[in-house]
């Protein structure tokens, strides 16, 4: 589906939308200078501890006050909804504390974020990104995207814009429902971490956005197909995306590339595996035959999308800004809102280069661990084990 840029990140009236629209299409197009790209050589990141400005006890923070606020937990498997907190005055310890709250649940809902500009919603970012341990001189703290519009404002360039208007008509014939779940782009060398989404304008119904956790997806995998994936690579490429950009007569700023990372990835700050691929970038598993890669990359797309206990659907207000970790969850927007007007502004922090469960494990000298094992535990239960094939199983519904 093509979805046209606007030619500011503010919102604006409809009047001479589509001139002003066809105009979009022409900005930006010079190259970004090269040390925003970011794609050969990696750039070290930070990996979060609690530093104790939010949380007095990283355990007990369900329905816990939130600087003044609140931080309510949504799903068991992911999503913490904020109220009563404005994000551009959190110290920079706090900053740290919200990367890490960000990690272990997946994606924080921070409402009524009015009077954040642009300028401090790019600052939080530039804070998770490598800059904040790196020299001035090394790479660039915030992705520059390969092909989207980009405001037209001087020294934005790292602002993804969203935008989806009557002129944007959802395309069925496109995509599956399945294909929709991604990362954002996983393609790069170091893809993004923690990534704050602002939405400016919002539908008066749908446009609601899923995410759907893969620390929950490896963990509901028997021992075996873990092992498995766990010693598995796969292509992540931008070739289609910049393909899809010129055939809609929009910009590429740079020539696409393709990233090999493996299947499951470890979150160093929470040393949580989890399953990294999605339908939009991945294209094949390395060293494998390709009926089995398709095989294997069909059913792990899937399982993003059919599992509603590893979900949370977020139904958007103006204002709200959504962070999200890219490192453990896929998310989906729902286009079921044309021909109303959709319009926000993302900021992408990029994270370190994906580590493999045994590169993990051989760096830290620590073991990487299973999401459903460590949330049983900190109740008191072992994770039970699938059954040993003796006897015969009713299926028959309650209901």
């Amino acid at each position: 589906m093509s979805v046209t840029p606007p030619p500011t990140y503010s919102p604006g009236p409809l009047d001479g939308a589509a001139a002003d629209l066809k105009q979009a299409l022409t900005q930006a197009t010079a190259p970004i200078a090269a040390k925003h790209l970011n794609v050969e050589n990696p750039v070290p990141v930070n990996v979060f501890n609690y530093t104790g400005a939010v949380f007095d006890n990283d355990e007990e923070y369900e329905y816990a006050e939130f600087l003044g606020g609140t931080a309510v937990h949504q799903t068991p498997a992911l999503g913490v909804e904020v109220r009563g907190v404005k994000l551009q005055q959190l110290s920079k310890a706090a900053l740290d504390d919200l990367a890490l709250l960000v990690a272990e649940r997946g994606v924080v809902v921070f409402r009524k974020q009015t009077d954040l500009t642009i300028e401090e919603q790019l600052a939080v970012g530039a804070h998770w990104g490598p800059r904040y341990i790196a020299d001035h001189s090394v790479g660039d703290p915030v992705h520059v995207h390969a092909t989207t519009g980009v405001p037209r404002r001087e020294g934005l360039e790292h602002v993804h814009v969203v935008y989806a208007d009557k002129g944007a008509r959802p395309d069925p014939t496109a995509f599956a429902k399945i294909e929709l779940f991604h990362s954002d782009v996983t393609y790069e060398l170091q893809p993004p971490g923690p990534t704050l989404l602002r939405n400016l304008v919002t539908p008066d119904l749908g446009g609601d956005t899923l995410f759907s956790s893969g620390a929950a997806v490896f963990s509901s995998f028997s021992p075996p197909y873990q092992r498995y994936l766990e010693s598995l690579s796969a292509v992540h490429s931008g070739h289609e995306q910049a393909r899809g950009a010129r055939g809609a007569g929009q910009h590429v700023r740079r020539e696409p590339i393709e990233t090999v990372h493996p299947i499951v990835r470890v979150c160093p700050s929470t040393g949580i595996k989890s399953v990294f691929v999605n339908a939009g970038f991945t294209r094949r598993i390395v060293g494998v035959p390709k009926a089995e890669s398709d095989h294997v990359l069909s059913f792990l797309h899937e399982q993003f999308a059919v599992n509603h206990d590893f979900a949370w659907r977020v139904k958007w207000e103006k204002d709200d800004v959504a962070i999200w970790d890219n490192r453990v969850v896929n998310h989906s927007a729902l286009f079921d809102f044309w021909p109303e007007r959709r319009h926000a502004v993302r900021v992408t922090p990029q994270a370190e280069r994906p580590e493999s469960v045994a590169e993990y494990e051989a760096r830290t000298g620590t073991k990487a661990k299973d999401w459903l094992e460590e949330r049983y535990k900190a109740i008191g239960i072992v994770k039970p084990a699938l059954d040993a094939g003796v006897g015969k199983k009713e299926r028959g519904f309650k209901d």
